[in-house]
């Protein structure tokens, strides 16, 4: 079963860079200009995280292959904070002090309010726990 996970992993990671990619190919930024593809792309897939999350453990019985393929292949794949820190890199170096810090703080504290609106979003559309708990009461 590692070798599968692995491979689903591999094969979500590469689909998650490819539409990284795409993004960053939609919406290109020059030097000394705010990243608004890697910004955009952590912040929704840190939102999505959130969705993701709530849905294989709180509101379906999900396949084992889902959180890997999709949780950290596709999402780990698709966010890129490695990139996030050679922009902020860039945007000093550019001699963009106060839009780096703007940068670094602002991405860091939209992805946390993304994951934690992902959770509530999703467990208010889906009923989140409870739908677990009804699962399992039908199981019985």
């Amino acid at each position: 079963m590692r070798g599968v996970v692995l491979l689903v992993i591999a094969l979500g990671g590469g689909l998650g860079a490819i539409a990284r990619y795409g993004l960053a190919e939609l919406l290109p930024a020059g030097p000394g200009q705010f990243p608004v593809a890697t910004f955009l792309t952590n912040v929704a897939g840190c939102f999505l995280i959130g969705v993701l999350m709530v849905l294989i453990t709180e509101t379906f019985s999900a396949h084992p292959l889902v959180r890997p393929f999709l949780g950290v292949g596709f999402l780990g794949g698709f966010t890129t904070f490695s990139t996030y820190a050679v922009e902020t890199r860039g945007l000093l170096a550019s001699g963009g002090p106060g839009l780096a810090v703007g940068y670094l703080a602002g991405t860091l504290v939209c992805a946390m309010f993304a994951v934690i609106g992902g959770v509530w979003l999703t467990r208010t559309v889906t009923g989140g726990r409870e739908a677990v708990r009804r699962q399992e009461g039908a199981r019985s």
